[in-house]
């Protein structure tokens, strides 16, 4: 009796590891690493949420417990693609100043008893 013929990948992408510096990936055999300073997305998530990645296309990563999109040539060339935020914590945007007096204005209501359906 003979086996039958070797099948071929059963994964075009998977996570090999992760340690307290980034993700390795492997994605059609080539093996790629993401470091948390230019994928800062993976450094608290679950990791469940990391190793749930999938190939949503040509060149074209996406982790859905994590909502992150990533194109391969971003993690090959992250100088190229500017993935962190420049916003720093304690320069947060602020609401337009529309939201802001609204917000106001529904605190004061609450305080003097008033609100909705009155």
């Amino acid at each position: 009796m003979r086996s039958a013929r070797r099948g071929g990948a059963t994964s075009l992408v998977e996570v090999t590891h992760v340690s307290g510096h980034g993700v390795w990936v492997l994605v059609e055999e080539r093996e790629l690493f993401m470091p948390f300073e230019q994928f800062p997305w993976f450094r608290t998530a679950s990791i469940g949420g990391v190793l749930n990645v999938q190939l949503a296309g040509p060149g074209h990563l996406y982790w859905p417990d994590l909502d992150v999109d990533l194109a391969v040539e971003s993690i090959e060339q992250p100088e190229r693609f500017p993935l962190v935020s420049q916003v720093r914590p304690g320069n947060l945007p602020q609401p337009p100043a529309s939201t802001r007096r609204r917000k106001k204005a529904l605190r004061k209501g609450r305080a003097r008893g008033g609100g909705a359906g009155r």
